[in-house]
């Protein structure tokens, strides 16, 4: 599993017609790769349901979520199982068929919303237009 994770002022997902926003709190993108489990997303909800990553009255670091209220916009980001180290077009060997990846991604939301409620998602398969307004900027790179 790969994710790229970006504390952001806002965000919202769009296909078509479907819409999903959050206002402040983290815009996660996933990746499902050959080999992760239900094991790897429980690893990964956990992580980012108790990320300390929002700022404190000295600047620093050291709330979660739960203290300043965020929320989270999940996102299944197929591209992040890509591999652009050879050629000049992306190879996705590494990345989970989607049949799998639908069901492993619907468990890590349920894991991921029953550590931290406040979630919402994008559409899986779908062709979407990601929006966000990124603060700091803050991103962070998670895999297993």
């Amino acid at each position: 599993m790969k994710a790229v994770i970006q504390r952001v002022q806002r965000a919202s997902v769009r296909s078509g017609e479907l819409e999903a926003a959050i206002g402040p709190g983290l815009l996660a993108l996933v990746g499902l790769e050959t080999g992760d489990t239900e094991e790897t997303c429980a690893w990964a909800a956990a992580k980012l349901a108790t990320l300390r990553v929002f700022e404190d009255a000295e600047g620093k670091m050291n709330l979660g979520l739960q203290e300043v209220g965020g929320e989270i916009l999940a996102v299944s980001q197929f591209t992040l199982a890509g591999s652009i180290a050879r050629g000049r077009r992306p190879s996705f060997d590494q990345a989970m068929n989607p049949e799998d990846a639908r069901v492993l991604f619907r468990k890590f939301l349920d894991l991921l919303k029953a550590q931290y409620p406040r979630v919402k998602s994008g559409f899986f398969q779908e062709h979407m237009e990601v929006e966000l307004v990124n603060d700091g900027p803050v991103t962070f790179i998670l895999e297993r």
